[in-house]
């Protein structure tokens, strides 16, 4: 039996980030994040600023062979950039989040109880899912904690 993810509302403040925008299929897209983190944490570290938050992964589409995505770390305030980081923000607005505990490759059923509760409320979704990752692949599959936020149409 399929588990129920808890939808919570929010109204999302802006937010600074530094991030890397890329396409990368899915099977390479743990390289991916974990290349562009140490990039983004080694550009943090050189200008002194620490983040707000933990690292996200912006998804653009679901093209699992084309992912169009946006690696990023929230910060407090707009920083220049360097080379491909770039200084982004993540837009305010209504949106939804959903916590889940446990291995990425089943973190499809919290997506589907998202739309669904979109579905419900009679909301329109923008289109952007962010992940927010908690802890790495040091912890156990099981215990992999993930924010996702769906940004909501105004």
């Amino acid at each position: 039996m399929p588990k129920m993810s808890h939808v919570l509302l929010f109204e999302q403040k802006e937010q600074h980030c530094i991030s890397v925008r890329t396409r990368v299929s899915t099977e390479n897209l743990p390289k991916v994040i974990g290349e562009n983190y140490d990039k983004l944490f080694g550009y943090l570290e050189e200008e002194g600023v620490l983040p707000t938050e933990s690292p996200f992964v912006a998804y653009y589409n679901m093209d699992y062979q084309n992912l169009d995505v946006e690696i990023g770390v929230p910060v407090g305030k707009k920083l220049s950039g360097l080379g491909e980081i770039v200084s982004s923000t993540i837009p305010s607005g209504k949106a939804i989040f959903c916590m889940y505990r446990g291995p990425y490759s089943e973190i499809g059923e919290v997506y589907e109880d998202m739309a669904k509760w979109i579905e419900s409320h009679g909301e329109k979704a923008v289109g952007t899912a962010y992940e927010y990752y908690y802890n790495d692949f040091d912890f156990p599959e099981s215990e992999l904690l993930t924010k996702v936020v769906m940004p909501l149409k105004s």
